[in-house]
């Protein structure tokens, strides 16, 4: 009776918690640069670099964005609101869990030290005009409204746009004006970025890019994912303005 029960005593190690496949989703910074289920070729840093820090052209900057947003943008992936084909397979990969985890990490690193390439971020130029009042007469919402006079951000719904890449912001206004990035539910990126001639759109995400943000609380750089509250139930949570780039 004892040789008969043996190899399943010996089997179940593999089928409990310390199966060896659960190493590669153990936590959100083991899935950034391990790709979890999508395999290496998924990994996060590959793109966002190994400081989530982004490669200042196309691919944005995730260190310190909130973990709400930074979900959410995964969900619309893995749903078509936001279309790109790379990013849909890997949001489709992670698993609810997995998806939070990724987040939670990516929104624990602190940012790195902007380094402005406008040095005249804070003139009175028709850019910054733009960016802080707005253009009453077209309906045009001021963007410092829903991201910060400091292209700060605020909350799971209004990203940070200081320190952003120029070009990504402004290839993302191109895609809110074509309808091929969806998700703000009261559709407002949309029609902010078919008012927008595409050199004011330009013109907006450089100026943007420049500006100086405000740092998160040190407190932040010691966040772990298994502290989070569930950043989804906020990026859910209904949102004065809708989400921005």
């Amino acid at each position: 009776m004892r040789v008969a029960f043996l190899p399943l005593l010996i089997l179940l190690p593999a089928c409990g918690p310390t199966h060896p496949e659960s190493r590669f989703r153990a936590t959100g910074e083991v899935i950034a640069f391990g790709g979890g289920d999508g395999g290496p070729q998924a990994a996060c840093f590959t793109c966002h670099g190994t400081k989530g820090e982004g490669d200042g052209r196309d691919t944005p900057r995730l260190a310190g964005l909130d973990a709400g947003y930074l979900q959410r943008q995964l969900d619309d992936y893995a749903n078509g609101r936001r279309e790109h084909l790379v990013m849909r397979t890997i949001a489709r990969k992670l698993a609810g869990a997995d998806s939070e985890k990724v987040s939670a990490y990516y929104a624990a690193l602190p940012p790195l030290p902007l380094t402005p390439t406008d040095a005249h971020a804070d003139a009175e130029t028709a850019s910054a005009r733009l960016y802080r009042r707005g253009d009453p007469a077209r309906g045009l919402a001021a963007c410092a409204d829903c991201h910060g006079a400091a292209g700060e951000g605020s909350g799971p719904g209004n990203p940070p746009l200081a320190g952003q890449p120029a070009a990504y912001m402004e290839k993302q206004l191109a895609l809110w004006r074509l309808g091929q990035r969806r998700g703000d539910g009261l559709g407002e990126m949309m029609a902010i970025s078919r008012l927008l001639s595409r050199e004011e759109a330009a013109a907006l995400s450089a100026h943007a890019a420049a500006l100086p943000g405000v740092r998160p609380p040190a407190a932040r750089a010691t966040f772990r994912a298994e502290h989070h509250d569930g950043p989804k139930n906020d990026a859910l949570a209904p949102r004065r303005h809708a989400a921005g780039s």
